[in-house]
C-alpha cells in the first residue's frame, strides 16, 4: 500500500502532464479497440461460416447465373445432405440509403443449412406457407420499424419492378456474430414474375448452398460437383462457405492493410507519449533518487518506482480507453445502421488492449528507469539548491 501511494502521489506531481498523457492514452486504445472491432466485422462473415456447408456459383463469376435444375444433380453427389439454392435479390426499400442485404431463396431447404438464423415456429410455418412472404433481421427491422404482419416494397435493380412482400417471421442470432440484417423471399415467387416479364432469367439462381456429411471431405465433394458440369454451357465453381466469404473480403484487402497500419501506428504513438512524460519525469527528479541511493535503496527498487509509475498511467489510460469503447461504439453502431451488420466488441480485443497497454508501460518505462540507476550520486545532488 505503501508503495501504490508513493507511485500515485509521483504521478500527480505534474497533474496537467499526467491528465493530457492519459487523456491522449485513452483516446488512443479507444482508436485501437474500434479499428480492431472493425477489422473483425470485416471477418464475421468469415468466422460465422460452417464448415459443414459449401457454396456453387457459375465458374465464370459470382454475377452469372446458373440453371436451378443443376440441385437436383447436385444432390446425388456421394456425402451431400442436402441443397438449397439462391439469388441476390439487390432491392431498394424507398431509396437508396437504405442498403440491406436481402435475397430470393428456396426457403425450406434454406433454414435447414442456416439453424443460426432463429425464428419461432409458428412464424416459420406462416413463412413457409405465403408466397409473398419474407424474412426479416432484427436489426433491419428495429432500423425500420418493422413488425410481423407488416407489408414491404423493395424496388428492383436487378429484377425491375416493385416487389411487394409480407413480414412473415423476424429472425435473430444465435450468437453475436450472425448477421441480422438481412431480409429472405421465395424464390419461387420471383422466379413467376420472371416468367411473365423476362423469361429468358428465369429458372437460373445464383448459388447453391451444399450441406454435406462430414466437413472432412469437403475438398473431394467440391470437386466431384465441379466435375458435373465440367465442359457445360455453365460450369460450376465449388469451395467452402469460409473460402466463399474470404473472396468478398478480399475485395476490400487494401482498406484491411491500411486499417492495420494504422492501429500499428497508434501503438507507437502511445508509446512515444508515454515515453516523452516518463523521461520528463525522471528527468525532473534525478536528483532525489540520486538521494535514495545514497540512502541505500538498490536499483531494483529504483527501477520498481519508474517502472511503476510508467505501467500506472499507461493502465488508466488504457482502462479509461476500454471504458468508454462500450459507449461509443453504441453510438457508432446507431449511427451507422444497417451498414455494419456485426460489430461486436470481443473480450480478445480488450485483452489485446490491456496487453497493449502493459508492454507500452514497460517499453516507455524502461530507458528513464536504466537513467535513473546509472545516474551518479554526486552529479545529482550538485544539483539540489
Amino acid at each position: 500500500m505503501l508503495i501504490l501511494k508513493l507511485l500515485l502521489r509521483n504521478i500527480f506531481r505534474q497533474r496537467l502532464r499526467t491528465f493530457l498523457t492519459i487523456l491522449a492514452t485513452t483516446v488512443a486504445i479507444l482508436a485501437f479497440g474500434f479499428l480492431r472491432t472493425i477489422i473483425d466485422a470485416w471477418y464475421s462473415g468469415v468466422e460465422a461460416s460452417s464448415p459443414a456447408r459449401l457454396i456453387t456459383r457459375n465458374a465464370i463469376s459470382m454475377t452469372t447465373p446458373l440453371p436451378v435444375f443443376y440441385r437436383d444433380k447436385i444432390k446425388k453427389v456421394r456425402g451431400v445432405k442436402n441443397v438449397s439454392y439462391g439469388q441476390w435479390f439487390g432491392g431498394i426499400y424507398i431509396s437508396e440509403k437504405n442498403f440491406f442485404p436481402n435475397f430470393a431463396v428456396e426457403p425450406e431447404t434454406f433454414l435447414q443449412l442456416y439453424p443460426e438464423y432463429v425464428i419461432e415456429p409458428e412464424e416459420r410455418l406462416a413463412f413457409l406457407k405465403d408466397r409473398k412472404g419474407c424474412v426479416v433481421g432484427k436489426k433491419v427491422a428495429e432500423e425500420f420499424g418493422w413488425k410481423t404482419g407488416d407489408t414491404i416494397v423493395l424496388k428492383g435493380t436487378i429484377f425491375p419492378g416493385e416487389w411487394e412482400f409480407t413480414i412473415r417471421a423476424i429472425y435473430r442470432g444465435a450468437g453475436p456474430k450472425v448477421d441480422e440484417t438481412q431480409v429472405f423471399f421465395h424464390w419461387d415467387y420471383i422466379n413467376e414474375g420472371l416468367k411473365k416479364v423476362y423469361p429468358t432469367r428465369a429458372d437460373h439462381v445464383g448459388f447453391f448452398v451444399v450441406g454435406i456429411n462430414d466437413p472432412r471431405r469437403a475438398a473431394e465433394i467440391s470437386l466431384e460437383i465441379d466435375s458435373l458440369f465440367k465442359n457445360s454451357l455453365a460450369e460450376t465453381l465449388t469451395e467452402t462457405e469460409k473460402a466463399f466469404q474470404l473472396g468478398f473480403v478480399a475485395m476490400t484487402e487494401a482498406i484491411l492493410i491500411t486499417i492495420k497500419i494504422v492501429s500499428i501506428v497508434l501503438i507507437i504513438i502511445i508509446l512515444l507519449i508515454v515515453a516523452n512524460t516518463m523521461a520528463m519525469n525522471v528527468r525532473d527528479r534525478l536528483s532525489e533518487y540520486a538521494t535514495m541511493k545514497a540512502l541505500g535503496f538498490n536499483w531494483f527498487y529504483i527501477t520498481g518506482l519508474v517502472l511503476g509509475e510508467s505501467l500506472m498511467i499507461s493502465l488508466i489510460g488504457s482502462l479509461s480507453g476500454i471504458v468508454l469503447t462500450f459507449p461509443a461504439a453504441k453510438i457508432f453502431v446507431d449511427a451507422m445502421g444497417t451498414l455494419l451488420p456485426v460489430f461486436h466488441i470481443t473480450a480478445e480485443t480488450l485483452l489485446f488492449d490491456l496487453l497493449i497497454s502493459l508492454c507500452v508501460g514497460l517499453l516507455a518505462g524502461l530507458f528513464p528507469a536504466l537513467k535513473a540507476i546509472g545516474v551518479p550520486v554526486q552529479r545529482a545532488l550538485q544539483r539540489i539548491g
